[in-house]
């Protein structure tokens, strides 16, 4: 079982990072359920206070994903159509064999919206535009960051209790 238990950690810690970039998947919160049960294992002895720390930071960068993007569209002059185009957009270009497909859409997806909302000004799309790109790719950073601490959390644990696995 605890083999499997360890597999099964791993897997999420690696989904986590995966979830970093696609926005159907809360990459911290997914890589945190990998130490969770990392903890569940027999070997590993369970550290209550660590696992209250990673969930509550887990938790406002989980959070903080939602502000981000719609802060870097607001604070370039953006509406919600920019935000609505930046998470259509992103998701088109996940989608999309184009590379860079992620930052294409989340761009273009932004610039069609805010066209949308007011076709006559093109400079201020342009501008609430690089705006939700920059709040992509903060937001993004963030996410993929700890996700990865995440990751070698997860692996200096395993680490220190090999020993006791074989």
């Amino acid at each position: 079982m605890d083999i499997f238990l360890l597999l099964l950690g791993f897997l999420f810690v690696c989904l986590g990072i995966i979830g970093s970039f696609l926005p159907v998947l809360p990459g911290p919160l997914t890589s945190w359920v990998g130490l969770l049960l990392l903890h569940f294992i027999t070997i590993i002895p369970m550290d209550w206070t660590f696992l209250g720390i990673t969930l509550g930071l887990a938790i406002l960068i989980w959070i903080l994903d939602y502000f981000i993007p719609a802060m870097g569209t607001k604070r370039f002059g953006g509406t919600k159509y920019g935000v609505y185009g930046t998470t259509i957009g992103l998701i088109v270009g996940l989608l999309s064999p184009i590379p860079f497909g992620m930052l294409i859409g989340t761009f273009l997806g932004a610039l069609i919206g805010e066209l949308l909302y007011d076709s006559k000004d093109t400079n201020r799309a342009i501008k609430a535009s690089f705006g939700a790109f920059f709040g992509f790719l903060a937001s993004t950073t963030i996410k993929f960051s700890i996700s990865v601490i995440y990751f070698v959390l997860f692996v200096i644990q395993f680490w220190e209790f090999k020993g006791n696995f074989f």
